[in-house]
């Protein structure tokens, strides 16, 4: 079973991360961790902090001459920005962060010591670990890619069921916005230079998609086996996201069943399949052998440059939010992060089903599964 953890704050010295269960045997390529790690800083409307981060990953354990050992992986990642003991006391919580809530329940009164590790900088170090958990996913056959879908009330039109995962990937790492529509990029690229103007914040929708994953994942027998489930929890568990969408389940809700259901068909070279893919890869809680599917919906975020209305936690006079640092939107690198949370939570249910210590083991047991369901 793979886990991980993470620790460190948004101005503190380090970010860490620990990913615990990777097998040995997969060769670690540090060009493409330090690839992922720059494409969350990526994106048009992000702030400042973006620009002079280096966010560079050094492993610190667990791989030995390129390539996993089977114990435990540390990653470090440096902040520049590290003046969180020089940092002023905030009393003044903001609107829809964890600010007012984390003070009081750790009875504290200073907000800074909710908000360092409240903030999305965390997310640094998921990236990292989904960054090697994409390590062990390539060779068994799996890749992943994102873009972003909508921004604020900007709607992107669904790109081409013939569109490759590599064209997918160029494309959306191409554009600013990791957007696929151009069109439409050209208004969301306006209403963000309104909304930093403004002084305000912009939401968005991010989709991931999962290309390579074998039927069977997940599970129906328990509630919390079912892979649809685990997605989900992962994709919220990212800062801001406050909804999560699996193939097209919001759309469903106001249909038939007749409209909905992918019909099933066989034929010897592709075996069973789905006309369509409308359960975004997942039936019954587990994987069908289609893409997976999975969007997250992100709120605009809390920190405002035109702070709204809150209560000095001290005092209990009115006064605004505390404005810190701030991006306009960071909906294109939500979608990398939901990547690295896809990665690892796929990487998990992959090791689930095909156990193994080592990448050679795991391939193994893989390819008589395979052999099973062609067989089947």
């Amino acid at each position: 079973m793979l886990r991980f953890l993470t620790a460190g704050e948004s101005h503190g010295s380090h970010l860490v991360a620990i990913l615990e269960g990777m097998p040995s045997g997969v060769p670690i390529d540090t060009v493409a961790l330090a690839h992922e790690m720059r494409r969350r800083q990526l994106g048009y409307g992000r702030g400042p902090r973006m620009q002079f981060e280096p966010d560079l990953a050094e492993i610190v354990s667990g791989v030995r001459k390129g390539v996993t050992m089977g114990s435990p992986i540390a990653l470090l990642i440096k902040n520049k920005d590290a003046s969180i003991d020089r940092l002023p006391v905030v009393t003044q919580p903001r609107p829809g962060h964890a600010d007012l809530t984390g003070a009081i329940k750790y009875d504290l009164r200073d907000i800074r010591n909710v908000l360092e590790r409240a903030s999305a900088r965390e997310t640094t170090a998921r990236v990292a670990v989904g960054a090697v958990c994409k390590q062990l996913l390539s060779p068994l056959g799996i890749e992943l890619a994102s873009h972003v879908t909508a921004l604020g009330s900007i709607r992107a039109k669904a790109p081409s069921a013939s569109l490759s995962m590599a064209l997918l990937r160029r494309r959306a790492e191409k554009s600013p916005l990791r957007c696929l529509d151009a069109a439409a990029e050209k208004k969301m690229i306006r209403e963000i230079d309104a909304r930093a103007k403004a002084g305000d914040t912009l939401g968005g929708i991010f989709e991931i998609i999962a290309e390579g994953v074998p039927p069977g994942l997940g599970s129906y027998v328990h509630y919390d086996r079912r892979l649809d489930a685990i997605l989900g929890r992962a994709i919220l568990s990212i800062h801001a996201v406050k909804a999560v969408e699996v193939g097209e389940g919001v759309a469903a809700a106001g249909l038939p069943g007749s409209a909905v259901q992918d019909e099933i068909f066989y034929s010897k070279a592709r075996g069973f399949y789905r006309s369509a893919n409308r359960s975004g890869g997942l039936e019954g809680g587990m994987t069908n052998g289609e893409p997976v599917i999975v969007r997250g919906f992100l709120k605009p975020l809390s920190t405002l440059k035109k702070p709204l209305r809150s209560v000095e936690i001290n005092t209990k006079k009115p006064v605004v939010g505390t404005v810190e640092r701030t991006d306009v939107t960071t909906v294109p690198a939500a979608g990398v992060i939901g990547e690295a949370m896809i990665a690892f939570e796929l990487a998990n249910a992959m090791l689930h089903k095909f156990g193994g210590d080592s990448l050679k083991e795991i391939k193994r047991n893989l390819a008589g599964y395979k052999q099973q369901v062609t067989a089947f």
